[in-house]
């Protein structure tokens, strides 16, 4: 560990822009007007009145019209879709039995577009209000979308907690989301998920076009504006909009503003790596932080990566990796034996490159093992891996930072790469459901990745090879990209802010040697006392995955912690109890059986 004045340093040295007063927050102009939506009987705010059942469902909800929804078959196919993809609602999971509720919460959604300044385009923002709203015990829960998903994506983390708390919910896309651009047919999504041509005011995402583009864009890829570098301003924002919001709902009650209302920050994933953002903002709007398997970059601080780093460097070498890997140790899907041909040929591939030694296979898989450990993976961490290879999402992930970071628009990516629909005979059947079912992240949903540099029997790796110079190289593009990366680097949460952090163990897509560990020491480090640091035993990156009997037999589920870090947050600022302290929970999978209690303790 670094000492205490240098880490402070380190941290410091990342430009924190001044905020503007508390009463220009609160009253912040918006990109469009306030729209509001009622939920009641039939429909919620929870679930659109699927509940667990309906959301436990493999099939969507239907569309009375499959080629026009209406704005309200939307929203209850994006909860529907965002439920899925972030909880393990499968019938072992233990999902409202043990840990969170899905029981109807009627109220009213306040939904409009905000831009943070400086930035080209808009993000959505969101508040959801019940209506046992506690205006004696004012509180807003803000919960920026996990990865780059859409206005929903932050549902499962929060709202189960606060909604019958009587707490406000207020969300953000941070500059992401699956308001996807058809540059062919010249279609972008309007406020209430309807599709609408370019042109149209109020669309959540317009971007440039150039003559004869074509395909697929989406925001976070093409907006030109790096938006992680401003997801902190994005949480702040989401907030500021809340309380417009409960002003505009309880006019008796109005005002209510940052010095009246409790607002606490939660988040997973790209959504925890957003709160703590929001935690190094100056002022004392913000109370309490949560923060899961954060995607956090703290930059100087001791075994700090940022994301793009390792991202690439495993879409390179993990696939040839992961078989020095006992087949037993490797969880499933993919299934080892359809997948081992392409992990064998990325070996040679990579022997042949000089970029791993070794005689054959296994020899090359054993030093791309090796290499990836002397990098700081752990087995662990390679082992929760497996899916992002297989499902080949560090490609997409890299793909679609690598233009964000460098702020290239349509047809910009400095690898040659876009997306466009995998099938032009069913892009109608399926555009009308991108918003709703889109993650924020192409592929999927019909639309493909094109990577012109696709060929022989590795057919992706000189594409990854391009990306990854874009991190080690020093040609212009990858200046581009490395300053992006450079302004996400975190700062340090508020002095007295109390952090709390929560981080599975065995993640393999947001290891938390990169990421959460070194962003909590270079924190206490430097004098910050109220953070402390939960690690999860067993605990991977991804919930949604333990619906797969494999991955529920080995993992934990993370959301109850989540839920239980609120809690205790919670009592902190009720100052019914001290600041918990830093904790190893002992937690495991299911096995065979149903997840019962024993198997997910919780911190003293």
């Amino acid at each position: 560990m670094l000492p205490s004045l240098l880490i402070s340093l380190c941290l410091a040295a990342c430009a924190v822009r001044p905020d503007p007063p508390q009463g220009a927050l609160t009253q912040m102009q918006l990109s469009t007007p306030m729209r509001v939506t009622e939920h009641r009987g039939q429909d919620d705010l929870l679930s659109a009145g699927l509940g667990l059942s309906g959301l436990q469902s493999t099939s969507a909800p239907a569309f009375s019209d499959p080629a026009h929804p209406t704005p309200a078959e939307l929203r209850r196919r994006a909860l529907w879709s965002n439920w899925r993809g972030i909880a393990d609602l499968s019938p072992t999971g233990g999902y409202g039995r043990l840990y969170g509720t899905l029981a109807p919460v009627p109220g009213r959604e306040y939904t409009a577009l905000a831009t943070v300044p400086g930035a080209r385009q808009p993000h959505r923002v969101l508040a959801q209000v019940p209506d046992h709203f506690d205006a004696r015990r004012r509180c807003v829960v803000v919960a920026p979308s996990s990865g780059s998903r859409g206005i929903y994506g932050g549902i499962a983390v929060a709202a189960p907690w606060a909604l019958p708390k009587g707490c406000a919910v207020a969300y953000t896309d941070k500059g992401g989301g699956s308001d996807y651009v058809d540059l062919d047919a010249g279609l972008g999504v309007g406020l209430d998920g309807m599709l609408a041509p370019l042109g149209t005011p109020g669309l959540a995402f317009a971007p440039q076009v150039p003559p004869g583009a074509s395909g697929v864009a989406f925001k976070h890829a093409h907006s030109r504006d790096n938006p992680e570098a401003d997801w902190g301003r994005h949480v702040q924002q989401a907030a500021a909009f809340a309380l417009q919001a409960l002003d505009a709902a309880f006019p008796a009650q109005a005002p209510f503003t940052f010095d009246n209302t409790r607002i606490i920050a939660v988040g997973i994933s790209n959504g925890g790596g957003a709160v703590l953002r929001a935690a190094e903002l100056e002022g004392d709007w913000l109370d309490a932080v949560v923060a899961g398997e954060p995607n956090v970059y703290a930059a100087q601080a001791p075994g700090s990566r940022p994301l793009y780093d390792f991202a690439t460097e495993a879409a390179l070498l993990m696939p040839c990796a992961l078989l020095d890997l006992p087949a037993q140790a490797l969880p499933q899907p993919p299934l080892r034996a359809q997948v081992e041909p392409a992990w064998r040929a990325r070996c040679e591939r990579l022997a042949a490159l000089g970029l791993v030694d070794g005689a054959d296979a296994m020899a090359q898989a054993r030093d791309a093992h090796e290499r990836l450990r002397a990098s700081g993976w752990t087995d662990a961490a390679l082992q929760a891996g497996a899916p992002s290879v297989g499902f080949d999402l560090w490609r997409a992930v890299a793909a679609t930072y690598a233009s964000a970071y460098g702020r290239y628009g349509v047809g910009e990516h400095p690898c040659g790469m876009s997306y466009a629909a995998l099938d032009a005979t069913q892009l109608a059947g399926l555009r009308p459901g991108w918003w709703a079912e889109g993650a924020g992240i192409p592929p999927g949903n019909g639309i493909g990745l094109r990577d012109p540099c696709a060929q022989g029997a590795d057919p992706t790796l000189e594409g990854l090879r391009c990306l990854r110079a874009l991190f080690t190289g020093e040609g212009e593009d990858a200046k581009r990209v490395q300053a992006g990366i450079a302004a996400t680097a975190a700062g340090l949460p508020r002095a007295e802010l109390p952090v709390l952090v929560v981080h599975g163990i065995d993640d393999g897509l947001i290891p938390p040697a990169f990421t959460s560990a070194p962003y909590v020491a270079a924190a206490r480090a430097a004098g910050r006392r109220r953070i402390a640091s939960w690690q999860v035993e067993h605990g991977e990156h991804f919930d949604a995955f333990l619906a797969f009997p494999d991955y529920g037999a080995r993992y934990a589920p993370m959301l109850p912690y989540v839920y239980a870090a609120l809690d205790r947050v919670s009592q902190v600022l009720d100052r019914t109890a001290p600041m918990p302290a830093d904790a190893r929970i002992p937690a495991r999978g299911r096995g065979q059986g149903a997840v019962e209690a024993a198997q997910l303790p919780m911190p003293d």
